[in-house]
């Protein structure tokens, strides 16, 4: 039994804080004496916070060293401070941010380390080599799933060195205003995750016939580097169901099998290779967040973030509701005013589409962030920013973009932060490899790209042992720095990144893809 599971434990992030969060499992007791002589006025569940000192109305609820909520009535010392007690902030605004202002800490270069990957023609690096299978619309979605289960029955044993085989899934491509401001997003997402580098260039796309996205939309000639055996500048494979050559079901399912032969004979020519860690492109993301989140998986990953960039590679942070609350940290660490001012835009745009919606980012917040000790999303901002690590935020990415070879280091891509849009966002950027904390739990996992999980709290990694890849809890529990759990977390990604299965692998749990689509549905 832990320490903490003796004496009562509580976490203050800062000095200056008003409130601590209790770190014991099952919380703390009405009438518990804490070690400075604070005795508690109610029960406080794990993770929820407690007044450390009188706050009157109107106060500052603080953490982080910010103002997390005020008051709403007197709350005494040693009581539970929960979310009907406090009133949000206010939004910072986005005029008069500092812009650029502050140095990223100096960091020596980290070299010596690498993985063992798939070198793709356009440079980029997988680290899964899967056949993919991209649909122009949701209409043929069933066919597809019915001719990719022959495929792994039938083929892929004849092709060992094929890591399986993706349907990209989505709800998208028909019955939508095509042309309308914002359609350009989920178009441009669906073409570049169908780029994504776990992929080799082998790309089978499958038509409908009568969709609005056609395939020369979605995938024009010249856009995806094929690995060989196709000119370069023609179009994707295509499959189409209306085609006259198809009569009856079975044979639209044997013309899919049967053209992903070449394919699969050339991702099986591959083999991985040594490469730097420089080739690693790291999604981050968190999801059924607690107040833990902040304190240990969140801070391990934020650390890991910066080793990956001192290793010369690239991680992209997102979840605009989740970092807007931030947006100061953000425009001060930009490297440029021109990225700073990237950051506005963006920030600026999805603060407009949420409030044509008549929402803010307090609509952000679920029942189970709650429950988990986040009163707002104010809170819940300060403990998903520190993702990010202190470098210099070197550019920032628009939905459904995909990275330059140039846009290397450490990356905002602006995406909504629901966890399968931003993963699917992700994915469309380029990254091929995926990092996401959870302290309520989550199975969530990709199809498409490895996803690394950690646990911020050791309840959760003990009852989930066999779906938490990483336990950052023994961070609150005494046994290990955030710098240790950081480095065990990097070389768990190189690890992985090299073919180890996550436990989501091992199990296949792979959530659908979620195309953002802002602009109309007819």
């Amino acid at each position: 039994m832990t320490d903490a599971a003796l004496k009562p434990v509580t976490i203050r992030m800062h000095p200056d804080d008003n409130v601590a969060i209790v770190a014991n499992d099952g919380g703390l007791p009405a009438g518990t004496v804490l070690p400075d002589g604070l005795v508690l006025r109610e029960k406080v569940p794990q993770g929820h916070k407690l007044a450390l000192v009188d706050i009157e109305t109107g106060g500052t609820v603080r953490r982080y060293n910010v103002p997390v909520g005020y008051a709403r009535q007197p709350i005494a010392a040693g009581s539970w401070v929960y979310e009907r007690l406090i009133d949000m902030p206010s939004a910072r605004a986005l005029e008069g941010l500092p812009m650029a202002t502050v140095p990223a800490p100096a960091s020596a270069p980290l070299t010596g380390y690498s993985f063992e990957g798939y070198l793709n023609a356009d440079g980029s690096v997988g680290t899964r080599n899967l056949l993919a299978i991209t649909t122009t619309v949701q209409c043929v979605a069933g066919v597809v799933g019915v001719a990719a289960e022959r495929i792994r029955a039938e083929l892929l044993p004849h092709y060992p060195h094929v890591d399986g085989v993706v349907a990209l899934e989505h709800s998208y491509g028909c019955g939508v205003a095509i042309d309308a401001p914002g359609a350009e997003i989920p178009i441009r997402t669906l073409r570049h995750i169908s780029l994504n580098p776990n992929f080799g260039g082998e790309v089978l796309v499958v038509s409908l016939g009568c969709e609005k996205l056609q395939p020369d939309r979605l995938l024009p000639p010249g856009t995806i580097p094929l690995l060989g055996g196709r000119d370069a500048g023609a179009g994707p494979e295509t499959v189409c169901l209306q085609h006259d050559e198809h009569v009856g079901f079975m044979s639209m399912v044997d013309d899919i099998v049967t053209r992903a032969r070449p394919h699969l004979e050339r991702l099986n020519a591959r083999r991985r290779q040594t490469v730097p860690a420089s080739a690693l492109v790291v999604g981050v993301q968190c999801g059924g967040s607690d107040a833990f989140s902040g304190v240990t998986a969140n801070p391990t990953v934020g650390f890991m973030a910066d080793l990956v960039v001192r290793a010369g590679g690239t991680v992209m942070f997102s979840e605009n509701t989740e970092v807007r609350d931030a947006v100061e940290q953000l425009t001060s660490r930009a490297a440029t005013p021109q990225v700073a001012e990237d950051v506005v835009r963006e920030l600026g745009w999805y603060d407009r589409y949420l409030e044509r919606g008549r929402v803010d980012r307090a609509a952000n917040t679920t029942p189970g962030n709650k429950a988990g000790g986040l009163s707002n999303i104010a809170e819940k901002a300060m403990g998903s920013i520190i993702k990010s690590g202190s470098a210099a935020i070197g550019s920032v990415l628009p939905p459904g973009e995909k990275l330059r070879p140039d846009q290397k280091g450490l990356v905002f891509a602006a995406t909504p932060a629901s966890d399968f849009i931003c993963g699917t966002l992700q994915l469309a950027a380029g990254m091929n490899l995926h990092v996401f904390t959870t302290g309520r739990g989550t199975p969530y996992g990709l199809a498409a790209c490895p996803v690394v999980k950690v646990a911020t709290r050791s309840d959760l990694a003990r009852r989930w042992h066999d779906l938490m890849d990483l336990n950052a809890g023994r961070i609150a529990d005494g046994e290990i720095s955030i710098e240790q759990a950081g480095w065990e977390l990097f070389h768990l990604l190189l690890d992985v990144a090299s073919g180890r299965p996550t436990w989501a692998e091992r199990w296949k749990l792979h959530n659908a893809l979620v195309l953002f689509n802002p602009a109309p549905v007819t």
